[in-house]
């Protein structure tokens, strides 16, 4: 494997571009920060304007799961890709081809006329949304090489993961129409792009062979099944199309498989299952998604419906858990050398079920101040697992193979995320007690899933 990066050829060559340039690791982070911030602003925009979009586009309940799906949809398939694309083929490409898209789809979304114009853009926003997640772990491993370096890194890019999520919600309650929420999200990016196009250096680390084009649309379409089989589900499991779909998830997924065995230069290095830290981190992924990200994604909804809050209301109530998640995944870095990574994610999981359970019966009381104290516990606890988990996905794979450990934990993260929603809102809305009892039984799932999850990642220490 060559580890020549742009830089080092072109010094050969005599020859040096503004691409090639010794990284500048401030830079670096604020710009790859940024991106991250506003990739999940445009994420988590749904959460409080989903009533205003529905209505607007008039979607109707059945399908309003892919109003929130559809950005999920386009990260699972396609973070794995980015990830090996920007390893082999450049870094600081993949960055600026991801935040330059994302800007453009972000704010065609906002033009849309209907559900499936807007859902095609939020698909868009996801595979974009992917590019610069999986790249930006990337960039900041070459950026910062010591360890120390990598720690602090990771822990701030982590922090902006919970920021992007905390402030998000807020513009979109702030600003009275939803389409123009996404014009401001989309010209944000397009500004992040031309800065990093003027500073960010180059940095790959190619492999031998031709790009793995085979295991590329295997991996990519089993994902859009699976994905499109769990959005589906919500209207009855057992139905033809979603079992269909099941099928052929399964199937290219073990097209995928054979594929990345034989393939010269694969997507995925399978040989990465047989490390533990790296199955932590692919198992911390997926329950942050599945127990985390999709219930948080659809109880500012449920809110909005049963106390009547407005979606700023719920907005500032949900930075409570947000805000928190921030400030904490910024200071876990002092954790480092006391508490490894992997006990940070099982202490988050942890912290995430008990408040989970602390917010029980507060939708059938009619009072939001319930919910208050669970809030605060879960958002300790987002805070650990958004700390904890880009750092665990860089370190359990070579150092040339960052992005792809980055994106392979993200791309379960957002199958996870997926599979959340759907799930919460199958269960929140099929409840026969109404929409109190549903919110109950669901936030009891997150919680047994979270201590599944906290079980799991510290069964999985590595071998002495």
């Amino acid at each position: 494997m060559s580890l020549d990066t742009p830089a080092t050829t072109s010094a050969r060559n005599g020859v040096r571009t503004r691409a090639d340039r010794a990284p500048r690791p401030r830079a670096t982070l604020a710009l790859t920060s940024a991106a991250t911030a506003v990739t999940l602003m445009t994420y988590t925009t749904p959460l409080v304007t989903l009533p205003d979009t529905a209505a607007a586009l008039h979607t109707p309940l059945s399908a309003q799961a892919w109003l929130i799906n559809g950005t999920p949809l386009g990260l699972a398939a396609l973070l794995l890709v980015a990830g090996s694309l920007a390893d082999d083929y450049g870094r600081r490409r993949i960055f600026l081809l991801g935040t330059l898209t994302l800007g453009i789809t972000t704010a065609l979304g906002g033009l849309a006329s209907s559900t499936l114009l807007f859902t095609l853009a939020r698909i868009a926003q996801g595979a974009a949304s992917a590019a610069i997640l999986a790249s930006s772990l990337g960039l900041l491993v070459h950026a910062f090489p010591s360890p120390r370096g990598r720690l602090h890194a990771t822990g701030v890019w982590g922090a902006f993961v919970s920021g992007g999520i905390a402030v998000g919600p807020l513009v979109a309650g702030a600003i009275p129409n939803w389409r123009v929420a996404y014009g401001v999200l989309g010209a944000a990016l397009l500004v992040v792009a031309a800065l990093s196009a003027r500073t960010l250096s180059e940095s790959r680390s190619p492999r031998d062979g031709r790009p793995d084009i085979l295991g590329a649309l295997a991996f990519g379409l089993a994902l859009v099944a699976l994905v499109a089989a769990l959005t589906l589900g919500r209207d009855g499991w057992l139905r033809a199309p979603v079992g269909l779909l099941f099928l052929a998830a399964v199937v290219l997924l073990g097209l995928f498989v054979l594929v990345e065995r034989r393939a010269k230069s694969p997507m995925i290095e399978l040989g990465l299952l047989r490390r533990r830290g790296f199955l932590a981190s692919s198992v911390g992924g997926l329950f942050t998604g599945l127990a985390v990200i999709g219930l948080f994604s659809f109880l500012p909804f449920i809110l909005q419906q049963t106390l009547g809050l407005s979606p700023l209301e719920t907005a500032w109530l949900f930075l409570l858990w947000s805000g928190l998640s921030f400030g904490v995944a910024l200071q876990a870095k002092r954790l480092a050398g006391r508490v490894p990574p992997r006990h940070q994610l099982a202490l988050g999981f942890v912290l995430h079920a008990a408040g989970a359970l602390t917010m029980l019966g507060a939708i059938n009381a009619d009072s939001w101040q319930r919910l208050l104290p669970g809030l605060v516990v879960s958002g300790v606890g987002s805070g650990l697992l958004n700390a904890a988990l880009p750092l665990l996905s860089v370190e359990s794979v070579p150092a040339a193979r960052a992005a792809m450990g980055s994106g392979a934990q993200q791309t379960l993260r957002y199958i996870g995320s997926s599979a959340g929603v759907a799930l919460a809102i199958a269960v929140v809305t099929s409840a026969g007690g109404g929409l109190g009892d549903g919110t109950n039984i669901a936030l009891l799932g997150g919680a047994g899933l979270s201590v599944l999850a906290a079980g799991a990642v510290l069964a999985l220490r590595d071998r002495s």
